[in-house]
């Protein structure tokens, strides 16, 4: 699919962080960019820096999804292109030591509907309702191709450490989506592919660098190659081709610099 000026996006998250990067650049390729988030300071001036618009969204309520797509498609027409990087969890240990009561407790039941909730059905009512939209658009290219969805997932869908049953299943079941969902979409010409990023340089792990130095020397260090944390420009290098390269298509990418999480 050829990325070009008149196409448009959506990108999730893309006030901060690794969707924040995607926006920019899709953008710089020409693709007018709507940005979903709840960050409207943020999101706003990012969405103005990269001629785009801003749309605050609940990646949790239907509703506020259903407007956010309306909005964005009145704006700057069919997205053609959807990278889904918000999320909402919680994380805890399956058993933990309760040291008020000196015995064991179980995170709550509540606790992992809600990370179930923020990350995989998320996933899933951003990458539908996008489908929609693009299954009732015309074909963009000889392929039939109508879409792209790209979908984050993580590294703890397969390296789900200490305190990650909530994150890692979750996010494995994001990677599960991708292929049953690039074969319901197939004969409408929609592609569904998810990326698996490590240890990126976000702000939330920055914050790290100047609270932690040493630990944040030594999550540099533990990374094979290049021995530092992933820039949010390289993850979104990866969703520009995933987006232009038709023959991606039902497939998980691990960006992870060849780490691999140990248990803790």
């Amino acid at each position: 699919m050829k990325l070009e000026a008149g196409m448009a996006a959506i990108v999730t998250g893309g006030a901060s962080g690794l969707g924040k990067a995607s926006a920019k650049a899709l953008a710089d390729a020409g693709v007018k960019v709507a940005i979903f988030d709840i960050n409207d300071e943020d999101g706003k001036a990012h969405a103005k820096a990269i001629g785009g618009t801003f749309h605050h969204v609940n990646i949790m309520d239907e509703q506020s999804v259903v407007d956010g797509f309306e909005a964005a498609r009145a704006a700057n027409g069919q997205e053609r292109v959807t990278v889904h990087c918000a999320m909402a969890s919680k994380r805890g240990k399956t058993l933990g030591w309760d040291k008020e009561n000196h015995c064991y407790k179980r995170l709550p039941t509540e606790d992992y509907a809600f990370g179930a909730e923020g990350i995989l059905v998320a996933s899933y009512r951003i990458a539908s309702h996008s489908a929609l939209g693009m299954a009732n658009s015309e074909p963009l290219n000889d392929d039939g191709e109508r879409g792209s969805i790209t979908l984050t997932a993580s590294v703890a869908a397969q390296d789900g450490q200490i305190g990650q049953t909530i994150y890692g299943s979750c996010k494995s079941g994001v990677n599960g989506m991708v292929l049953p969902m690039a074969r319901d979409l197939m004969d409408m010409g929609i592609r569904v592919n998810s990326v698996m990023p490590g240890i990126f340089a976000t702000p939330l792990m920055l914050g790290m660098k100047d609270r932690n130095p040493k630990m944040w020397d030594q999550l540099n260090a533990s990374v094979p190659f290049p021995k530092r944390l992933g820039e949010p420009e390289e993850f979104a290098s990866l969703i520009v081709e995933i987006a232009s390269n038709t023959y991606i298509n039902g497939h998980q990418f691990r960006l992870d610099g060849a780490i691999r999480m140990p248990p803790r």
